[in-house]
């Protein structure tokens, strides 16, 4: 007698494993016993919601149900009008240079003013006081041209402000992998809460195996040991895996510890979610 697996049990790590804990049972034992496969799940690397990162309506949603889609690719996109105002307007200020020639030409004419001053005054034509205002005008032109100069700066850096700001109304895909259900559509309200994702996505390349083993065979599976996973009908085939994550905690109450495999999917034709079986090289559940 077989267990049957509900695709249910798949939201959550102990779910999960009390989903394998249900595959394995006496028979499951026997099975070791005669050095037949052992029953395991593939799933998804992982699986996240995707929500907006502002509170902002939807302007676009690029993809649907079942879409294949790449690292960095657009997903979704946010309105942005007043946002792309502000980067436009910092930009503007960002890259005129009107104020910075008005400062040099300022600190030119008085730096000419006070060499003559200073000439005059060696000539004993002029007070030392007018030759000390004309230094202070000097020195207050360049402080004005070095302020300028400053303000300038902090315009190129709003200009990055201004761009990260409107980059959030841009939401991008996290990984390479494949839509699983698109929840909101343009014209409806993006929100950072939780209960608001506007799509999920699945990253099927490569996939978890997730296998539950008897405790007398730990020690025998190493990190980096091969296998072969054999995935449930229809799909079949036989596909090399390896293994990425050996348990360090053993269930006291069944006497079972969990396994995880890395299988590549390039081609993504095994689907995540379907049952399967794996076999592990060098193990004999005899000895």
């Amino acid at each position: 007698m077989r267990y049957r697996l509900d695709q249910r049990l798949l939201s959550g790590p102990a779910l999960r494993f009390a989903a394998l804990l249900a595959l394995w049972h006496p028979a499951w034992a026997g099975a070791q016993e005669s050095g037949r496969p052992m029953d395991c799940i593939i799933e998804a690397r992982q699986t996240v919601e995707i929500r907006s990162p502002v509170e902002a309506l939807i302007e676009s949603v690029k993809v649907q149900r079942g879409d294949l889609v790449s690292r960095g690719q657009v997903i979704a996109t946010l309105q942005s009008g007043p946002e792309r105002a502000a980067l436009d307007l910092a930009r503007t200020r960002a890259t005129s240079v009107g104020e910075i020639k008005v400062a040099e030409a300022r600190v030119g004419i008085t730096q000419k003013k006070l060499k003559r001053a200073e000439d005059l005054f060696a000539q004993n034509f002029i007070s030392e006081n007018a030759r000390d205002e004309a230094r202070a005008d000097f020195q207050l032109a360049t402080e004005d041209l070095g302020r300028t100069r400053e303000n300038q700066k902090l315009a190129e850096q709003e200009v990055k402000r201004a761009a990260e700001v409107l980059a959030l109304r841009t939401i991008t895909s996290p990984f390479t992998g494949v839509v699983v259900e698109v929840m909101l559509r343009p014209g409806e309200f993006g929100a950072t809460t939780i209960k608001d994702p506007i799509m999920k996505l699945a990253q099927i390349d490569p996939l978890n195996v997730e296998v539950v083993l008897p405790v007398k065979v730990y020690g025998q599976i190493k990190i980096g040991q091969r296998a072969i996973v054999l995935p449930e009908a229809p799909i079949g085939g036989s596909y090399p895996s390896i293994v990425r994550v050996v348990d360090h905690v053993i269930d006291a109450k069944s006497g079972t510890f969990g396994v995880r495999l890395d299988l590549p999917n390039t081609k993504r034709a095994i689907p995540a979610g379907i049952r399967c079986q794996v076999k592990f090289a060098g193990i004999e559940a005899s000895k």
